[in-house]
């Protein structure tokens, strides 16, 4: 199998990649059906979907709730760093029923980081004597990866994409791939970001961060630079069966640019090249999180859909590189229940039913991604 792939340079160094069907000649066409998917986030996420109630951020951080892993044994649990944990956790439940894995793929941009610190001290308090190896090795970014492998006793593929605001999405590319050569595979894929100490204090001096404190109730009124500190652990469990899918992943596309009218062109040919004839989007989830830097660019792509209804999700997870996970996640749950929270929706157009939702996010106003996800 083949898969169609575009590269429009834009100019040097920016590019966008769109990736269609497979090549005309080929008889059956694979797409990557989503048929599990799980949520660890700063919400209720795994027992409710609604979003009637929403947990309020604290400080500038919102923090997931962790759930008791009781699939995981004590003893190797408390070694875990908080990253890992989120991953294994999240793993563990959609597992439960998919036991046979063709192969792990995660995107994250930081991985454990909390972990790594601990032994980057550790080398100082212990003068580079004896070192305890568990903060090193649970601080590498494919640590939560390779444990979600030990722990399933897994030894196929296992990769971890780490592209900052698009590592989540060259973890779905990557999958999808797969899916093109290995026809009937079952495929984990997941994006996984924590909140470390450490790594909140360097994005916070980088101005990522809301400087006065913000809720993440008000987070859309504000006018400020910067946003609020999230994180989260999603898995999906996709394969190339259409049958008891929950959503199919139609397309998905990238791009690196600081240009507003690029991004909008670069929207509109992903839909061009992708939608049918007379298709239209039914929702518009955007990955607006309350920074004024970067709002333009989503103001911009929002004027393309007049017609259709248009949601935010980052006042529930907060803002952080594999954001788009969450998003691809609450996609799934409004195209199985048919029905959009009423906490997310920014601007509501009626619709018989929810076929076709749009994913756009974007990083730091430099990373922007596209996906497609339909029913």
């Amino acid at each position: 199998m083949v898969i169609a792939v575009h590269l429009f340079f834009l100019k040097p160094k920016q590019y966008v990649i769109l990736f269609e069907e497979i090549l005309q000649q080929h008889s059956k066409k694979t797409f990557m059906y989503i048929h599990q998917s799980v949520c660890i986030s700063p919400q209720h996420t795994l027992s409710d979907s609604t979003f009637e109630t929403i947990v309020a951020s604290a400080d500038n951080k919102l923090l997931v709730i962790e759930p008791k892993y009781e699939s995981i044994p004590l003893n190797a649990l408390r070694r875990m760093g908080k990253a890992v944990r989120l991953g294994v956790g999240a793993a563990s439940i959609v597992l439960k029923d998919n036991p046979t894995l063709n192969g792990i793929i995660l995107g994250t941009a930081n991985g454990g980081m909390e972990d790594c610190i601990k032994f980057l001290n550790q080398i100082i308090d212990f003068d580079e004597g004896t070192l305890t190896p568990t903060n090193f090795v649970q601080s590498t970014t494919n640590a939560v990866a390779a444990q979600i492998g030990l722990t399933t006793k897994n030894k196929n593929y296992n990769i971890t994409h780490v592209h900052r605001g698009l590592a989540f999405e060259n973890a779905l590319l990557d999958a999808l791939m797969l899916l093109l050569e290995n026809i009937n595979a079952n495929y984990l894929v997941g994006g996984v970001d924590e909140i470390s100490g450490y790594n909140f204090n360097l994005e916070n001096l980088a101005g990522s961060y809301k400087k006065e404190l913000v809720s993440n109730f008000d987070l859309f009124n504000s006018k400020s630079e910067g946003s609020i500190a999230g994180e989260a652990a999603v898995m999906f469990i996709v394969n190339d069966n259409k049958e008891g899918a929950i959503a199919k992943v139609n397309a998905i596309g990238m791009i690196h640019t600081l240009e507003e009218q690029e991004v909008t062109a670069s929207l509109k040919l992903f839909l061009e090249e992708n939608l049918k004839v007379n298709q239209e989007v039914d929702l518009f989830l955007s990955g607006e999180n309350g920074d004024s830097r970067t709002a333009h660019f989503y103001t911009s792509c929002e004027a393309l859909f007049s017609k259709t209804t248009i949601a935010r999700f980052k006042h529930l997870c907060g803002e952080f590189p594999a954001a788009s996970a969450f998003a691809l996640w609450l996609s799934c749950s409004i195209l199985k229940k048919q029905n959009v929270p009423t906490s997310i929706i920014k601007k509501n157009e009626e619709r018989k039913a929810i076929n076709t939702i749009l994913i756009y996010n974007n990083y730091k106003g430099l990373q922007h991604s596209f996906i497609l996800v339909e029913r």
